[in-house]
C-alpha cells in the first residue's frame, strides 16, 4: 500500500472498491460493466465510483467523507470543510447563499469570477464593487487597495468577498483588508481558485486562512493535480453560521456526487501535507529555469515576475508572457503553439498565460521552451506599450439590481441602439471570465468598443445571448 493511500481515506476507499468483487443493484447505472455493452463507452465510465455505495455504504455508515473533510480542515486551519464535485462555482454559490438575506450588500472585487455574480442573483445580495489598482508599467491589476474597502464600509456590507490571487497571479495586500473587515465584524471570503498551492512552501504566499480569512474556496483541478470540477470550501465559523453553511452547501450540490473528484481532493490534500514543500520546490526551480532560458534571448522582460510587484504579491510559478513587449499578438502566439499540439490557458492581444502545475517537470517545460522560442522570434516586432484589459479596468454603471435584471422582460437590440440600455446578460471575455457587463448595468460606448476590440483580436466573448455582438439582450 502506498503512503498516500494510507494517508487519504477517500483514495483508499476508491481503490478498494475497484479491487473488490461486488454486485451492485444501485446507481450509477453503468455498474462498472458498460464495457460489456460498448467497449468505448466502458473506457469512459467503468472506472467511475459513486460516494453512496462506493466510497462508503449507502447510508454513509463509515463516515469516510467526513473523515477526509476533517483532515482538510485541520491542514488549512479551518473548523469546517466540505468537498465539492461542482468546482469553485458551486463553492462560491454555497458560501454566498449562507451569508445573508435578499437586499443585503456585500463588498466585492470587480475582478470576481462570473460564478460569484451568479451567486449574488441566486441569493438576492447586492454588490458594492471594489476596483483594483492597476500597475502602470505592466497594465496588470495588483489588488484591492484598503481605500476601496474604507469607501465600501460606509454602505454597511455584511461581508467582504475577494478574489486572490487574480487571474494573472497578483495578490492584494490581504492582511490589512481582513483586519479592517474584522474590526467592523464582517467576514472575509476569498475565492482562491488559482491559489490552492499557497501556504505550503516558504517562497510562496501564505494561504488566506493563515492570514485570518473566514472562508477559502479553491479549485483542486486548477493549480493542483485534482480531478476536473473538484473544489474545496473551508471556513472558520466565528463570523459565519455553521448551520447556514451546511444548508447552503447541500442546497446547491448534487445529491449523487462522483467518487473520483472527492477522492482526488483527499489525495491532493495528502500530497500537500506530506510532500508539498518538496513538490513546490521542484516546480519553482523548473519555472525559474524556464523563464531564465527564454529571457536570455531577449533584451527586455517578456514575463511578469515577482520583481514587478511588492514582496509576496505575486505567484512565483505563474507564467504570464507579455506579448506586447515583443510587439506580437498573444492570440497569434497561441495559434502557432496549437499547430504543435500545445494548448495555453489564456491568450489575448497583449498576454499569454501558461498554466504550470505540480504535474509538470523539466521535460514538459523544455518542450514548451523549444517550441515557443522560434515562434516568439518569428513574431517579434516593435515593442507595444502595456495596456490594461477591459476586464480589469471597467467601471460599472448600475441601472437596476442584478436580480431584477435577471428576471426582467428582455429584448434584443442592435449594437447601434445598445448604448444607454440596461444589460440583461453577463458578458465576459473568456478566459478569464471576469464580467465586463453584469445584468443590470448600463451599456456604455467604452464597454462596446472594448468588447468589439477583444472579439476582433480573437478573444472568445462568453455568456452573451449573441456572441457575435451584433445584438445585445437588454431589459425592456
Amino acid at each position: 500500500m502506498s503512503e498516500l493511500r494510507r494517508q487519504a481515506p477517500l483514495v483508499a476507499a476508491y481503490l478498494s472498491y475497484l479491487e473488490s468483487e461486488r454486485l451492485p443493484f444501485t446507481i450509477p447505472g453503468h455498474k462498472q460493466r458498460t464495457t460489456l455493452i460498448d467497449p468505448d463507452l466502458g473506457k469512459i465510465v467503468d472506472s467511475d465510483v459513486p460516494l453512496y455505495g462506493g466510497l462508503d455504504e449507502i447510508k454513509l455508515t463509515n463516515q469516510t467523507l467526513t473523515m477526509a473533510e476533517t483532515l482538510a480542515a485541520t491542514l488549512w486551519g479551518a473548523d469546517w470543510a466540505r468537498f465539492s464535485t461542482g468546482g469553485s462555482t458551486h463553492a462560491n454559490q454555497a458560501i454566498i447563499l449562507a451569508l445573508g438575506k435578499p437586499g443585503d450588500k456585500v463588498a466585492l472585487s470587480r475582478t470576481a469570477h462570473r460564478s460569484v455574480l451568479s451567486a449574488l442573483v441566486l441569493a438576492g445580495l447586492e454588490p458594492i464593487w471594489l476596483s483594483p489598482e492597476i500597475d502602470l508599467a505592466t497594465g496588470v491589476p495588483t489588488g484591492i487597495p484598503i481605500s476601496e474597502l474604507v469607501r465600501a464600509l460606509a454602505e454597511k456590507p455584511i461581508a467582504l468577498l475577494l478574489t486572490e490571487p487574480g487571474y494573472l497571479g497578483t495578490i492584494s495586500n490581504i492582511a490589512p483588508l481582513i483586519e479592517l473587515a474584522h474590526e467592523n465584524q464582517i467576514p472575509v471570503i476569498v475565492d482562491a481558485a488559482w491559489g490552492g498551492h499557497f501556504g505550503f512552501h516558504p517562497e510562496f504566499p501564505l494561504h488566506v486562512m493563515q492570514l485570518g480569512a473566514d472562508a477559502l474556496i479553491t479549485s483542486v483541478h486548477k493549480a493542483l493535480p485534482g480531478y476536473s470540477a473538484s473544489a474545496l470550501l473551508l471556513a472558520q465559523t466565528k463570523f459565519l453560521d455553521r448551520t447556514r453553511l451546511d444548508q447552503a452547501f447541500e442546497t446547491t450540490h448534487t445529491t449523487s456526487p462522483a467518487g473520483a473528484p472527492l477522492a482526488s481532493i483527499d489525495g491532493v490534500r495528502a500530497l500537500l501535507q506530506f510532500r508539498g514543500a518538496e513538490l513546490l520546490e521542484r516546480l519553482l526551480i523548473n519555472i525559474t529555469n524556464f523563464k531564465n532560458e527564454l529571457q536570455s534571448h531577449f533584451e527586455i522582460p517578456i514575463f511578469l515576475s515577482a520583481a514587478d510587484f511588492p514582496a509576496g504579491r505575486f505567484d512565483p510559478v505563474k507564467l504570464v508572457l507579455r506579448a506586447n513587449q515583443l510587439g506580437a499578438s498573444g492570440v497569434e502566439i497561441e495559434r502557432a503553439l496549437q499547430q504543435h499540439g500545445i494548448r495555453v490557458e489564456m491568450a489575448d492581444r497583449d498576454t499569454v498565460v501558461f498554466l504550470a502545475t505540480l504535474a509538470d517537470d523539466q521535460s514538459t517545460l523544455s518542450t514548451l521552451s523549444t517550441t515557443l522560442l522560434p515562434i516568439l522570434k518569428s513574431l517579434q516586432r516593435e515593442v507595444r506599450p502595456s495596456a490594461t484589459a477591459l476586464s480589469w479596468s471597467v467601471k460599472p454603471k448600475v441601472g437596476i439590481s442584478m436580480r431584477d435584471a435577471y428576471f426582467a422582460t428582455t429584448e434584443l437590440v442592435a449594437l447601434s441602439n445598445a448604448i444607454g440600455r440596461i444589460s440583461a446578460d453577463l458578458i465576459a471575455p473568456y478566459p478569464p471570465g471576469v464580467a465586463v457587463l453584469a445584468p443590470g448595468e448600463i451599456i456604455t460606448a467604452e464597454i462596446l468598443d472594448g468588447l468589439i476590440a477583444a472579439k476582433e483580436a480573437g478573444v472568445r466573448i462568453a455568456y452573451a445571448s449573441d456572441p457575435t455582438l451584433e445584438t445585445f439582450r437588454v431589459t425592456r
